[in-house]
């Protein structure tokens, strides 16, 4: 009865030993990841109905092609504009902002990028102030 035991005992370390070496074939995880030059635009002071556009420079810093699969803004008033297709790796992309300058005040809104990137989502601002149209004279 002791021998068998021994056996039993004996033949699952081995089945468990064989079974916990590396086979030589490890899959290495290819990974992408998203890097902004700057993820803050400040326009400053710019006029009623002026120019509101401004635009975000990524870079694709992994080993695989950056999808961009969504693009959201925080308010109707600001409107993203992307590329849709792949971006390949060490290759640079850019996200076009713009800004309704008919809301007169102080701004400050996000844009949120979606992507397949390890670091997704990322998040984008811009801010400024919209000044009010001049008055012509009476």
């Amino acid at each position: 009865m002791y021998h068998i035991r021994l056996y039993i005992i004996v033949f699952i370390l081995t089945g468990l030993f064989a079974c916990s070496g590396n086979s030589g074939n490890t899959i290495q995880k290819q990974e992408t990841r998203i890097k902004f030059d700057n993820n803050v635009y400040d326009f400053g002071t710019i006029d009623f109905g002026g120019e509101g556009i401004c635009e975000f420079v990524f870079t694709n810093t992994g080993q695989v092609p950056l999808v961009l699969t969504n693009v959201k803004s925080s308010c109707g008033c600001t409107i993203p504009e992307w590329p849709h297709e792949p971006v390949k790796p060490g290759e640079k992309g850019k996200i076009r902002v713009s800004y309704d300058t008919y809301r007169i005040g102080v701004f400050s809104k996000s844009v949120t990028v979606y992507s397949n990137a390890t670091n997704s989502p990322s998040s984008l601002y811009i801010k400024g102030t919209v000044k009010p149209p001049e008055q012509a004279p009476s």
